[in-house]
């Protein structure tokens, strides 16, 4: 029985060729892959000079099972063997039904054929130099462009002002209320989807914790998600049936 349809949630695979691409790519698969659901399986796939390296760091802060893979010949890539029979096993298990592959390889064009001949739905993040071999052969492709040299990473002011509070919380002085660039970006993302072009504030809700466990308006200054919505100027809610709100970017005629 697939565990996933009773329970209602999506479980999503993200499984990383980590032979092919960057480690700064995995931040942006995470986030994006966070609107279908919950990510029970995380796996990086390499040799021991890529593990062992470059990709260390990335995968052990965000909690990635490393898969080491040793080459018996010259020119064999075996990692692409166990990314891919580790994938048909999670499907076949019904460990997962929707499966993330963060590669720019074509080699994952007949994987990612196969999977959603059995019903799967395959997502896959890849570099600019991905062909089209691999994008036509998904259900859906993002793609990851190196940030400019000059540009700061996102959200540094604001995740270096959330690890200052857990770390010496004032219980005396209230957070100072703040509008971090990643809810806008979570809105347009989760908006794009929907042909009404608005995301309901619950799933909102349910997706920035997925990309971000420790989340919570109040490390922001806020009393709630709804409290904290409120004060950006560049989205709109509006209360729907039954009570609900949601969210959705503003027009230009409503941000003046």
């Amino acid at each position: 029985m697939n565990s996933s349809s009773t329970s209602g949630e999506t479980r999503v695979a993200v499984l990383v060729d980590c032979d092919n691409v960057t480690p700064e790519i995995l931040e942006y698969a995470l986030r994006v892959i966070a609107q279908f659901g919950r990510v029970v399986l995380r796996r990086g796939y390499g040799n021991h000079g890529t593990l062992a390296h470059k990709w260390q760091d990335a995968l052990v802060r965000l909690a990635f099972t490393p898969c080491l893979q040793y080459q018996y010949a010259a020119g064999k890539n075996t990692a692409d063997i166990a990314l891919a029979l580790d994938a048909m096993e999670a499907m076949f298990d019904h460990r997962a039904d929707t499966f993330c592959l963060v590669t720019s390889d074509s080699d994952f064009a007949y994987l990612c054929r196969k999977l959603r001949e059995r019903g799967a739905t395959v997502c896959i993040v890849g570099e600019a130099k991905t062909p089209d071999a691999l994008r036509n052969a998904s259900d859906q492709f993002f793609e990851w462009v190196k940030p400019e040299a000059s540009e700061l990473p996102p959200d540094t002011a604001e995740k270096a002002f959330v690890k200052a509070a857990m770390v010496k919380p004032e219980a005396t002085k209230p957070a100072a209320k703040r509008r971090p660039r990643f809810l806008i970006d979570a809105v347009s993302l989760l908006a794009s989807d929907t042909s009404e072009g608005k995301v309901g504030l619950g799933a909102l809700g349910q997706y920035l914790k997925r990309t971000d466990p420790a989340f919570s308006p109040k490390l922001y200054g806020h009393s709630g998600l709804l409290d904290m919505v409120r004060t950006y100027d560049l989205l709109v809610l509006r209360q729907e049936a039954e009570g609900l709100w949601s969210v959705s970017l503003a027009t230009v005629d409503e941000t003046k």
